[in-house]
């Protein structure tokens, strides 16, 4: 028979699986999105982080910029610690030409990202792209600010689990972006003017990945309602996956009453004519009711613009809302839809299809290969 140690050896043994089991979703090695709960695990990862003063996130790498700017024209601020020398916030940031591209990140995994932040100018000018081993299409490519859910290039407080806006231009993300061989993320001025700063810090962990994990994406679309009614937020999805988030900057062009009326819609694994899930509304699927009568930034929702700046139009909102609680999972394929439908103020009481804008940002997670992304109309990425 087995003693008293024994047996409380193989149940403390147990528990550490199953613990494990439940924070890996597979009981591999290792959180890949860990809580509060998993701060006092020592999984064997390792961080690194990745900024202007550590550009490879290398050990022992970070400050060794010279304050001699002849040797880095990029590093724009050298200059102000001439009289303190190398070690003394040399390189805090960068300066990015026009038409220029930058590549912020080109690391080896296994390894997650945990936690993005930047400073760029709130200009849907400044492009991010994320690759994912060594693929030739990204796999995220989005304007700067709507990633971080900054619609129409207004700043917004957003206080939420996976995205943080604060004061006066500090954007954060926190989604978990684990990438298995390699992981490579650019920044491109698609603007005609210099931006004389561009601040960053990408911190990640490397470590091993569980088997069934995937990879994070994010797209950005733009539309006008009157020519795309359901607006198109994600469609052409291929593969096993989980839908995660939508942000959406929409603009009202020509009709300053209520818009939400829309219902949200996700064809799921062959759905065609009619979807799998239907919402009942836009301010509904934001977690909100009645309209959007006053701003507001929850943890996994928010409408962060005023309600209505003012009579006058157009008037914009800024909406998101994360499923990070209740992910919306597929099989093999994927699209999203909602109306621009308002309510005709009558005495019918009507609902009538709105003419606005629509800009959004669809967050998911996916196996690789990703289907093609479709490409940006340039001419109209600033139409706020």
């Amino acid at each position: 028979m087995m003693n008293q140690r024994s047996v409380l050896s193989r149940r403390r043994l147990l528990l550490s699986v199953l613990a494990g089991a439940l924070l890996t979703g597979c009981g591999g090695p290792g959180p890949v999105y860990p809580g509060p709960e998993t701060l006092p695990l020592l999984d064997g990862s390792r961080t690194r982080s990745i900024t202007p003063e550590n550009p490879t996130g290398e050990p022992g790498q970070g400050g060794r910029a010279h304050p001699d700017s002849t040797l880095d024209s990029r590093a724009t601020n050298a200059r102000a610690a001439d009289s303190l020398g190398q070690g003394w916030k040399v390189r805090p940031f960068i300066a990015v030409q026009a038409g220029e591209t930058v590549t912020l990140m080109d690391a080896d995994g296994p390894g997650t990202i945990r936690h993005i932040w930047m400073v760029e100018g709130l200009s849907r000018d400044h492009v991010l792209r994320f690759y994912w081993d060594g693929e030739q299409a990204p796999s995220v490519e989005v304007p700067a600010p709507d990633f971080f859910a900054v619609g129409h290039e207004r700043f917004a407080p957003v206080n939420s689990q996976m995205v943080a806006v604060n004061p006066a231009n500090s954007l954060n993300c926190f989604w978990p972006m684990p990438f298995r061989h390699h992981a490579k993320i650019t920044f491109t001025n698609q603007s005609d003017k210099e931006l004389r700063l561009l601040a960053y810090q990408i911190t990640y962990s490397l470590g091993k990945i569980p088997r069934n994990t995937a990879y994070f994406h994010a797209q950005w679309r733009q539309a006008d309602t009157r020519t795309q009614n359901p607006y198109v937020i994600l469609d052409g999805v291929q593969g096993r996956g989980k839908y995660a988030g939508t942000f959406l900057a929409w603009t009202q062009q020509t009709d300053n009453n209520w818009f939400g009326e829309g219902e949200i819609k996700f064809f799921i694994d062959g759905d065609r004519e009619f979807p799998t899930i239907c919402g009942t509304g836009t301010e509904d699927y934001f977690l909100g009711s009645y309209g959007f009568p006053q701003s507001y930034s929850g943890l996994y929702s928010g409408t962060t613009l005023p309600a209505h700046e003012a009579d006058s139009l157009p008037n914009r909102w800024s909406l998101y809302r994360w499923h990070v609680l209740d992910p919306i999972t597929f099989g093999k394929d994927l699209k999203v839809t909602i109306q621009a439908l308002g309510w005709w103020r009558s005495a019918e009481n009507k609902y009538r299809k709105l003419n606005d804008h629509i800009s959004s940002v669809a967050y998911w997670y996916q196996t690789e290969p990703h289907a093609p992304f479709p490409a940006w109309d340039t001419s109209k990425r600033n139409n706020l």
